[in-house]
């Protein structure tokens, strides 16, 4: 068995899945971002599982080129606001167990109102982030 099983913290240790399938659990660090790039072939094909806690708008907006994210709320209550064109959409989460699909190539950022917990599985690839999105 290659991969350590776990129990894993996924706060401290995200899970990284191959094109092929197979499963990696790396430690997040400062550097965590970069790394995934450098270690796995500049993400090409790989699915980052990550859980983040904020109870502040997001500082940013980002954008997945590569494939729809799936986003489960395990706690709290988001407004997800994805950039259709020049408009906004938001799209309330607020049940835990629900969940919303970012479209691929759709900007996007979270505004809460409360604090939220909410569990990813990000097609990381190409992954853009800005302060404001581009107009289309």
């Amino acid at each position: 068995m290659a991969i350590d099983p776990g129990p894993h913290d996924l706060d401290q240790v995200r899970y990284i899945l191959a094109p092929d399938g197979r499963g990696t659990n790396k430690a997040v660090g400062e550097r965590f971002y970069q790394e995934l790039d450098e270690d796995f072939d500049d993400f090409a094909g790989h699915v980052l599982i990550q859980k983040f806690s904020f109870d502040a708008p997001w500082p940013t907006w980002e954008m997945h080129p590569e494939g729809d994210e799936f986003v489960y709320l395990l706690a709290g209550d988001t407004d997800f606001v994805l950039r259709e064109g020049s408009s906004e959409r938001r799209v309330r989460v607020s049940q835990p167990g629900s969940y919303v699909v970012v479209p691929k190539g759709a900007w996007h950022t979270a505004r809460p109102h409360v604090p939220t917990t909410l569990l990813f599985v990000t097609p990381g690839e190409g992954t853009l982030n800005a302060e404001l999105p581009p107009e289309d």
